[in-house]
């Protein structure tokens, strides 16, 4: 590939919506080396040509708060991108010049891309883009990246600049002061063996940037030298004074190319946005409707994903299953290879995917919200509910990543700004659920609730947010005391969602739980299927099998609650390696008894309502899966809270779904 090209903006910027406008499928997903920040990648054609395009975190600005901003700098700053895209709302371009004065201050090679100049222009929202280029000294192209207007002249511009050697950058003055103590630290700097430019470095100690610090101190002998040691003494009495004043010199900059340059209607305008928030978020019925809707999308997802969609999806496993016993047989395959395709894999692996289209239906739905910007509202709308439990309105966007799945939203937690937010969140997070329990909800939700599916859905979903909250309050008063940070967000405005976008989000998710089945669950079911069968001369999925053995050691923890039988014991066990498993554990053990017995079937025969709600309340709340306690011991660094995660959830779990069974069982529930 010819070169690199870094997009950078503030969150809602509508950058991530370039950077699909740019990839198309050509992007993958990881994280950056050594930190738990997604990153996105991918390529774009331009020409006979092809382009590395590295979407970097949405930041506010180029600091040392957040891992968001230092993985974002620190590419910049020395993963040698040839030309950084910044992604610039024209809706709100004063805020969003704060960070282009960042990036100008390191001498990067920039080139803005004015975007959703279509919504800025509905809000009489003008930009002469041309007199903005000439005062930054970087071209400014108009783009509206959901429309993909702007895109071939952003990139003929980034080529152009990207091939030119840089002319300077712009110099901002901070006052003479801190202007004369940059000059210093840059003869201090000199020489250094450092990877970053010395005027930049110097700026960002003055800023009491520790990264910085900590960077220079490591990578130099500079408090050994005696005149330095003075100098840095005086630097540091002063450190929030020079702040301070950093930061009013960029705005004082950002406002004196702005002035002329951007018009704005005399009197503020109501926007679209304005006017359902006032319905939407309102003090009293914002948090209803929020209900109402979430409760409307279950039932929806019922409605097409399960009555439209769900028998296509069982008939055609049931062919795929014939079709392969009957191969099997044609070619005299030996009979453990018949029973392991047929009992354990087609058994196991398709009892989770035969609900994958409501699974598909679900993740659009709630794409549509995420795209139109209503659920940033959920986090606004759940303030004051969330401080009534000790923690602040931020921590319920973590919680609604973690409906797609918990390993996500225990990252998501990072943005927290501090320690006691963020501990509790990583902690409730896997009371959500997400989309691997949702297989295990729909089976039991199809045996005894069909008529009542969108209820019992949105019911397991409140119960997780309802336990999350409770163990919040517990813990701010507990184990994490403390003043709960202050809950500043930014509002999108409501958009018309993007389609490719919607589908592209719908497809990373089902995508992911399909190449979880094909490798994590295919592997778990191969071994119990090994485990169910042995040893030779017993009944396969018996109870006298080594698997069967294992259960009945188990299952007695569970009789209390209802279900003290061994394949269901084998099923919660097997969830805590992926969740999906717990299916596919149930439909290879039931399947394994009688051929042809389907999931549902043998799971009336084996349980009751009562029973089953109770079987649902321990799947959602009980000991996360694997690859969340992986992350949680990456976020945490603490194999400590890693491990109390896993059992303090499981105490929960058993102690909620006894309490169901019990007090259901004495009320006459069967």
């Amino acid at each position: 590939m010819s070169m690199t090209i870094a997009l950078a903006g503030n969150p809602n910027s509508g950058k991530t919506t370039l950077f699909n406008a740019l990839t198309g499928s050509n992007q993958h997903v990881g994280n950056w080396p050594g930190v738990t920040v997604e990153r996105k990648e991918g390529q774009t054609r331009y020409g006979n040509q092809v382009y590395r395009v590295v979407d970097l975190p949405g930041t506010y600005s180029l600091g040392a708060f957040s891992e968001d901003e230092v993985v974002a700098r620190e590419f910049i700053v020395s993963g040698n991108p040839d030309v950084v895209i910044n992604v610039v709302d024209a809706t709100n371009i004063e805020r969003n010049l704060y960070l282009t004065t960042q990036l100008l201050e390191m001498g990067t090679k920039v080139v803005v891309a004015l975007n959703m100049v279509d919504e800025a222009e509905s809000r009489e929202i003008h930009v002469d883009e041309k007199a903005l280029a000439q005062r930054l000294g970087v071209p400014v192209i108009r783009t509206v990246a959901s429309r993909r207007k702007g895109i071939d002249e952003l990139m003929e511009a980034a080529i152009a600049v990207a091939r030119v050697p840089l002319n300077g950058h712009v110099q901002l003055s901070y006052g003479e002061s801190i202007d004369k103590r940059i000059e210093v630290l840059k003869g201090f700097l000199q020489g250094g063996d450092f990877r970053y430019p010395s005027s930049w470095l110097a700026l960002k100690l003055l800023e009491g940037d520790s990264y910085a610090k900590k960077f220079v101190f490591e990578n130099s002998n500079l408090r050994d030298l005696e005149e330095f040691s003075r100098f840095w003494d005086e630097v540091a009495v002063h450190e929030e004074e020079f702040q301070l004043e950093i930061v009013d010199s960029r705005y004082k900059f950002v406002g004196d190319i702005t002035k002329d340059v951007v018009r704005r209607p005399g009197v503020a305008v109501e926007t679209t946005t304005d006017k359902v928030d006032r319905v939407l978020t309102h003090k009293y019925w914002g948090m209803p409707i929020f209900a109402a809707i979430m409760f409307a999308i279950f039932q929806l997802t019922f409605a097409v994903g399960q009555d439209l969609l769900g028998e296509w999806m069982a008939v055609a496993i049931d062919y795929v299953g014939g079709a392969l016993e009957g191969f099997l047989v044609g070619v005299n395959a030996p009979a453990w290879l018949i029973d392991f395709i047929g009992n354990g894999m087609v058994a196991g692996v398709g009892a989770v995917v035969e609900f994958v289209p409501l699974i598909v239906i679900l993740y659009l739905l709630m794409g549509l919200l995420e795209d139109s910007g209503y659920m940033a509202r959920a986090a606004y709308v759940m303030d004051n509910t969330m401080r009534a439990v000790g923690l602040q309105g931020k921590t319920f966007i973590s919680m609604i990543v973690g409906f797609g799945c918990n390993v996500p939203g225990v990252m998501a937690t990072r943005t927290l700004e501090n320690k006691k937010d963020r501990m509790i969140a990583i902690l409730i997070n896997p009371f959500m659920s997400c989309g691997a329990k949702i297989p295990i909800y729909l089976v039991f939700i199809a045996a005894f609730f069909p008529s009542y599916g969108g209820l019992v859905l949105f019911s397991v979903y409140a119960l997780g947010v309802a336990v999350a909250f409770l163990m919040g309050k517990i813990f701010s008063k507990t184990l994490f005391k403390g003043e709960t940070s202050h809950f500043i967000m930014e509002l999108p405005p409501y958009r018309k969602p993007t389609l490719s976008n919607v589908v592209r989000n719908m497809w990373d998710n089902v995508s992911g739980f399909l190449a979880r089945a094909g490798t994590i669950i295919l592997a778990v079911v191969s071994l119990l299927w090994v485990l169910a069968v042995l040893p030779l001369g017993v009944e396969p999925y018996g109870s006298a099998s080594i698997l069967g053995r294992i259960g009945q050691f188990i299952a007695p923890i569970f009789e209390p609650a209802g279900f003290g039988t061994w394949q269901a014991a084998v099923g919660l066990f097997s969830g805590i390696a992926a969740k999906e498993a717990v299916v596919a554990t149930l439909g290879m053990v039931y399947a394994g008894v009688e051929a042809g017995t389907e999931l549902v079937a043998a799971i009336r025969e084996v349980f009751t309502p009562l029973t089953a709600v109770s079987f649902m309340v321990m799947t959602l709340l009980y000991t996360p899966c694997a690859a969340t306690l992986g992350t949680i011991k990456k976020e945490t660094g603490s194999a400590k809270w890693t491990l109390f995660s896993a059992f303090y959830s499981f105490g929960i779990a058993w102690v909620l779904s006894v309490l169901v069974f019990q007090v259901g069982r004495v009320l006459g529930f069967s």
